[in-house]
């Protein structure tokens, strides 16, 4: 399936973009150029395209909140965009343009590495000229939003797919009830009191840390902020400040799981977002001067290997057996849980991942039409297990978020096939990660031939 999205998806997603477009005179409805400086002489015929991304980008921020999950260039263009509105016609436009501007640098000419960087303002472009579209009011279907947004093509998975993993847990977890009941009742027994969670988190994050530095050198000074919210639609957020300092949320709407403290460790801190973040702003703004890597957009197609990345790191940072016996020895004891049953408890949580794609099946049903959300909302409890409540809260995040949960499972399958063809050590395996992390890289790239 990732083979042939290797082979075709570009042709479709160059059709999806050129529907975005189509009917459409560029700048006909703003005829008048606003003006801007002389522009500045840069060392490379992208710099141009890639400010006029961000700036572009920003305008796009004013009607799409969600759209800029961080940004860390100069104030003013924020401020500019803000003051400065642009229709979402106007900007659909002026992507237009701008992807034309790109297309006339002859990629030929440029280094290896300006030539990577030309493929993901492509890239970019695209993503952000289909947001622009869905929130004018066009809709896409799943597959679709995938291919142009995240470059990614998601596999299709029946309720077969899931069969195997719920028999087992069945024979796992017997007693009254349907199966989600009974793997709600199981899970009770290993959640985080609330008294002890700040410290538990604590201890988790210290621990993604130390092994991550053991690997990547990140910035002096880099640092977060770790607070606890509620009425969320997700379970943890990294909010990347700049200069290597991001806030790390934990909603506790619902009880929290002892292996959601590695999890979300990892994930939103070590090696995961926030390492994700200060390398690119190291490596890629500071040392290069890319501007584009100031902005992240969320919907893009940075968005798999962001997500991919980090739910990626959590296995390269806890290799093997190491996470239980971290877990039996630290977390466990902090949290007040029984230790002898750690090997129980992943036996558990290992089979409940093999349905993971399951919550792909309900975005693709609610975005395509093809299922209300109660429908989604009872086949994430029968094939992704989840609680009544969890499950509508699910349910919610793919009302927001549509297809940007591929980016998860997805995302993660992509970097590890990726880092696993070009690793012969563990210790290599980092190094292909950080590479990864500090290159623009397309999901696509990823695809193993």
């Amino acid at each position: 399936m990732r083979t042939a999205a290797g082979r075709y998806w570009h042709l479709a997603a160059a059709l999806i973009t050129l529907s975005v477009f189509s009917g459409c005179t560029l700048f006909a409805d703003d005829p008048e150029p606003e003006s801007e400086p002389a522009p500045v002489k840069t060392a490379s015929p992208l710099d141009s395209v890639a400010e006029d991304f961000v700036r572009l980008a920003l305008a796009l921020g004013v009607h799409d909140a969600d759209y800029v999950d961080a940004y860390h260039g100069p104030q003013e263009w924020r401020e500019k965009a803000e003051s400065r509105y642009l229709s979402i016609g106007q900007i659909n436009n002026r992507a237009g343009s701008l992807m034309t501007k790109l297309a006339q640098v002859d990629a030929t000419t440029l280094e290896a590495d300006e030539g990577k960087r030309y493929v993901f303002l492509e890239g970019q472009l695209r993503a952000l000229a289909a947001r622009a579209a869905l929130v004018e009011g066009r809709n896409f279907s799943f597959d679709a939003e995938a291919r142009t947004v995240y470059d990614v093509l998601p596999p299709v998975n029946g309720p077969e797919a899931f069969d195997a993993a719920i028999g087992k847990l069945d024979e796992l977890l017997p007693g009254e009830g349907r199966l989600s009941e009974r793997l709600d009742r199981f899970r009770s027994d290993f959640v985080i009191p609330p008294e002890r969670l700040d410290t538990v988190f604590r201890l988790a994050i210290d621990e993604c840390a130390r092994r991550t530095y053991e690997h990547i050198e990140l910035p002096a000074g880099e640092s977060f902020t770790l607070e606890y919210v509620t009425d969320k639609p997700w379970s943890g957020y990294n909010w990347y400040q700049g200069d290597s300092i991001s806030l790390i949320q934990v909603n506790t709407d619902f009880p929290i799981h002892i292996s959601r403290a590695v999890d979300l460790a990892c994930h939103e801190g070590y090696p995961g977002h926030h390492v994700y973040n200060t390398l690119i702003e190291e490596h890629l703004v500071r040392r290069r001067g890319w501007v584009e890597f100031t902005l992240f957009p969320l919907f893009s197609p940075q968005g798999p290997i962001a997500e991919g990345s980090a739910n990626f790191g959590i296995g390269l940072a806890f290799p093997d057996d190491e996470r239980m016996a971290f877990e039996r020895d630290v977390l466990f004891p902090a949290a007040g849980l029984d230790s002898e049953r750690v090997a129980e408890y992943y036996a558990v949580e290992a089979l409940a991942d093999e349905l993971n794609y399951a919550h792909n099946e309900a975005a693709r049903g609610i975005v395509n039409g093809t299922m209300s959300d109660d429908e989604a909302q009872q086949w994430l409890m029968t094939y992704g297990l989840m609680s009544e409540e969890k499950a509508g809260q699910r349910v919610a995040f793919i009302h927001k978020y549509r297809a940007y949960v591929v980016n998860y499972n997805l995302g993660k399958d992509l970097v590890a096939e990726y880092v696993d063809s070009r690793s012969d050590s563990p210790d290599n395996r980092w190094q292909v990660f950080e590479a990864l992390l500090t290159e623009p890289t397309l999901p696509s790239a990823l695809v193993v031939k």
